[in-house]
């Protein structure tokens, strides 16, 4: 009888728009060969068509779009993955875990005028900067029992990838 292989680490970059998800995400996907995962294309057209609106999604909006988060990280245990997913609340990351544990979950930390100015310049995307204090209003840091680590949202990626790899020992 074989054993299965032990999962691969599962991260999960988290954050409001604009923090960097996708970049530090990609970044530490490839560093790490991993599996990456774009949480966005996972959202349900009603969501988008929502936030395009400068509608805020709420928890029920919410749910079963974590629901395919959690489902596609569990697809292939075996793989490292690293997606991205804003997970405000600790209820939305404690939803992934059940679906996904073990979870690393990383947040960059960026203060709100680096966010509005970062939302000012981006363009080709769905979410509108007047969604940004509604982001920031739910918000939940991590809390201290939850497997991840803040880093220094506005240091360079190598930097966030380094200071990741470091803590996770990879």
């Amino acid at each position: 009888m074989t054993t299965p292989p032990a999962p691969g680490p599962r991260i999960i970059v988290m954050g409001p728009s604009a923090s960097g998800k996708t970049t530090i995400a990609r970044a530490l996907a490839q560093a790490l060969q991993a599996r990456y995962l774009e949480g966005d294309e996972l959202h349900p057209a009603a969501n988008v068509e929502k936030m395009r609106a400068g509608i805020a999604l709420d928890d029920a909006d919410r749910a079963p779009w974590l629901d395919a988060m959690g489902r596609a990280l569990s697809q292939h245990p075996a793989l490292a993955v690293v997606a991205t997913c804003s997970a405000l609340k600790r209820r939305y990351r404690d939803q992934l875990r059940v679906a996904a544990d073990p979870l690393f979950f990383i947040h960059p930390l960026v203060p709100r005028q680096a966010l509005a100015q970062r939302l000012k310049m981006r363009t080709g995307h769905y979410m509108p900067a007047s969604l940004l204090d509604s982001q920031l209003a739910d918000l939940e840091p991590l809390a201290i029992d939850e497997p991840g680590l803040v880093v220094d949202g506005t240091a360079s990626v190598a930097s966030q990838v380094d200071q990741i790899r470091s803590r996770l020992g990879l």
